[in-house]
């Protein structure tokens, strides 16, 4: 039978099997990080490496430094005007924003991140960002969620008491020894995956099977009490010993009674915690403000290596991304050394904002070295940021982001005792062979990471899933095929075996930052890493540019989307999604082409739509002057799923520049879809 138009008495007919789609899932993280440590007495490190950048960045997309009370004027300011942004958004009459971070760049653009709540209730996976030009025009908003927030009810009908049993339950199966939450559930809205419900977080504490503290956070379905979604809010790594050599940290006081604390960096302590488990323990004190042998058997030694770490770590934020703290307010977090009995292991706990590190196989290899520290405090960043939940695809991208920045910190301290490289973890010897714990510029080297993306890469541990961005970041940095840097020789292969070659490790930690601070939400997966990533690098570098093209093949080199085109082909995307309806309105998706010229006779127009019944679609190119180009008819006899197509337009009579959009309309009822993304071809 035909279909007709707005017809939803038609016939029913097969409906095509849908595909499975991996995404990421999300949470809000609520404690962030901001860490320290200070200049003090001692004998300094060498001066801080400055890699040779090759394209440069503009300037205006780079982030303004802004002090502590010039970020408390922008949030309040943000926070007195929530209601009005709340309307300008369409938000519904339930739902309020609460401020969570403001950055702002050179040219005066602001981004504004958001959490959001429904009747009150936080809406776990609601977060989004609004970016602001100078003068207050709206540019444009990331949102972690579109779906409309609108519940029957906000009554559970599963009580705390079964949620909390639930969450129990998970964390008895993962090893944890606790029989109970550690406070009554809340209630929240959770929406990360896109269907808003009514649901219990619970938290249950103690210790997981490896003496890490546990937090596992267990989402439950308030009306069903179905378990939807579990995360660890304790984030795990592993870096270097303590061996970076004579080093100047900061300390105060006078003899003979100096203290390990950073006071010009947020005021940042070191204690030992002399092998308990709870706690601060002890703030290191000095006679002589001479801290430390170099050997495991004075207990200053691991303290030197954690304050130097903070240190670092403090000043590569600050000087590198303008942030004052890492969490933008001027504040230090603290550290604790010597952690239980050979515990093999560091951890970033947003609870107490802190850094913990173990003493290793028979307390013999303290983990407080150099890219450890600038791991374990990066999932502070990441939790002041973005707040990538600890789980699944986010999750690995949470676990890259402390790998990339780690690495990025081991660089910028330029210490000749611990040289930077695109190892992690290279000199504690984890393995017991001299091995490093993690390979960047091949992950899969370590027996378990992943080099490239695949549709379960999110099943892994967040500590492999992870290879795929870590192998993007140093193939964005440095490049494919074998080289030599720093005396460690790398050669990173490609999943389509062509060739990419970097715009140099300062730009990429440039472009993964304001990623990461301005267009990443908690629930982003690798392909929204992808989009992140190249909205960073457009306005960093130019839509369309070669470092923009570069960022697009890199990823497709770790099997994340496809390559650009050859022969200096310039490409526009535009992967924000946009919702179907189901015989309704046309929508329509804008890209903005920045290029002098007419656009080609070969305009090549790739189409990225999900879709139930691809029939019901009409398509169409729509030029800057409103020109339509028609790519695709509705066929009520294409039952087919998706739109997956490059089109070619000849388009030589228009104005390359401009806006471009891309129009859709389901003319038929019963199915819907979704416009995952485009992308125009030059």
């Amino acid at each position: 039978m035909r279909r007709t138009p707005h017809d939803p008495t038609r016939t029913t007919r097969p409906t095509p099997q849908r595909r499975a789609v991996a995404t990421g899932a999300l949470v809000a993280v609520t404690a962030l990080l901001a860490v320290g440590v200070q200049a003090g007495t001692g004998v300094a490190a060498g001066p801080k490496g400055t890699p040779a950048a090759r394209p440069a960045p503009l300037a205006g997309a780079l982030p303004a430094k802004l002090s502590p009370s010039q970020r408390a004027e922008l949030i309040r300011k943000a926070n007195a005007t929530t209601a009005a942004t709340a309307r300008q958004l369409h938000l519904g009459a339930k739902e309020k924003l609460v401020v969570k971070d403001v950055e702002r760049d050179a040219d005066g653009t602001t981004h504004t991140r958001y959490e959001r709540t429904y009747e009150g209730l936080p809406v776990l996976g609601g977060d989004l960002v609004v970016h602001t030009a100078k003068g207050g025009a709206v540019k444009g908003t990331t949102k972690a969620t579109r779906a409309a927030l609108a519940l029957a009810s906000t009554t559970a009908k599963v009580a705390p008491a079964a949620a909390a049993a639930k969450a129990v339950s998970a964390a008895k199966s993962l090893g944890s020894t606790r029989t109970a939450a550690d406070q009554a559930p809340r209630k929240v809205v959770w929406a990360a995956d896109g269907t808003p419900r009514l649901a219990w977080e619970t938290v249950v504490g103690g210790l997981q099977d490896d003496g890490t503290p546990n937090q596992l956070h267990v989402i439950t379905d308030a009306t069903t009490g179905a378990r939807i979604f579990q995360y660890q809010g304790i984030e795990t790594g592993i870096g270097n010993s303590q061996y970076s050599g004579k080093v100047t940290i900061g300390t105060s006081g006078s003899a003979p009674n100096f203290t390990m604390t950073d006071t010009t960096r947020g005021n940042h302590k070191t204690y030992n915690l002399n092998h308990g488990s709870s706690g601060t323990g002890s703030l290191f004190t000095d006679a002589d403000d001479t801290w430390g042998d170099g050997t495991t058997k004075n207990p200053q030694t691991a303290g030197v290596d954690a304050a130097y770490g903070a240190q670092e770590t403090w000043d590569y934020y600050k000087n590198v991304h303008g942030r004052s703290g890492i969490r933008g307010d001027g504040v230090g977090a603290y550290s604790r050394v010597h952690y239980g009995n050979s515990y093999v292991n560091a951890f970033w706990d947003d609870g107490c904002f802190c850094m913990t590190y173990g003493d290793g196989q028979s307390n013999s290899r303290p983990l407080t070295a150099l890219d450890v520290a600038g791991h374990e405090m990066s999932h502070g960043v990441t939790a002041a940021t973005a707040g990538l939940e600890y789980s699944g695809e986010s999750g690995g991208l949470n676990e890259a982001t402390s790998d990339i920045f780690g690495t990025a910190v081991e660089f910028y301290a330029n210490n000749p005792n611990d040289p930077g490289d695109y190892l992690i973890g290279e000199k504690i010897d984890i393995n017991g062979d001299g091995t490093p714990l993690r390979y960047m510029d091949k992950p899969s080297k370590d027996g378990a990471s992943a080099d490239y993306w695949s549709s379960d890469v999110g099943n892994l541990d967040v500590h492999y899933s992870s290879g795929v961005a870590n192998h993007f970041f140093y193939l964005l940095s440095e490049g494919s095929g074998a080289k030599d840097i720093n005396g460690v020789h790398y050669d990173s292969p490609t999943y389509d075996n062509l060739p990419v070659p970097g715009i140099g490790r300062a730009n990429a930690e440039k472009v993964w930052f304001k990623a990461l601070s301005q267009y990443m939400n908690a629930n982003t997966d690798y392909a929204g890493a992808r989009t992140a990533t190249l909205q960073a690098a457009a306005d960093l570098f130019g839509q369309g540019s070669a470092t923009y093209n570069t960022v697009a093949n890199t990823w497709a080199a770790v099997n994340v989307g496809s390559r650009v085109g050859d022969g200096g082909d310039s490409v526009y995307e535009n992967n924000t999604k946009v919702a179907i309806p189901d015989a309704g309105a046309a929508v329509t998706s804008p890209i903005t082409v920045s290029r002098s010229g007419n656009a080609p006779s070969g305009l090549k127009v790739t189409v990225d739509i999900t879709h139930t019944y691809r029939g019901d679609l009409v398509i169409d190119l729509l030029a800057p002057d409103g020109t339509a180009y028609r790519l695709k008819n509705s066929d009520s006899n294409d039952s087919a799923a998706d739109v997956k197509a490059t089109y070619t337009v000849n388009a030589s009579a228009k104005a390359a520049g401009g806006t471009w959009k891309l129009r859709v309309r389901d003319v038929y009822a019963n199915d819907s879809g979704t416009l995952n993304g485009w992308k125009l071809t030059f």
